[in-house]
């Protein structure tokens, strides 16, 4: 598991998924996670605006981190 860095919160989902390149664009993030193939601490989560803070763990794919506020 890797650390993702924040310096403010909360951020949106989408928006990690985004920033971090695991998907192409803003509208691919949406359609992964609408799709339910994000989970945010162990569950599926299916909502693109879901306010992400500080020591939450997301799982996409193979890739698993946690959310530092910096």
């Amino acid at each position: 598991m890797r650390d993702v860095e924040i310096n403010r919160e909360p951020v949106e989902l989408y928006k990690i998924l985004k920033f971090e390149g695991l998907v192409e664009n803003g509208g691919a993030a949406k359609a992964v996670i609408d799709d339910g193939q994000v989970l945010v601490n162990g569950e599926v989560e299916t909502r693109k605006r879901k306010k992400i803070v500080s020591g939450d763990i997301i799982e996409f794919g193979d890739e698993k981190f946690r959310v530092q506020l910096t």
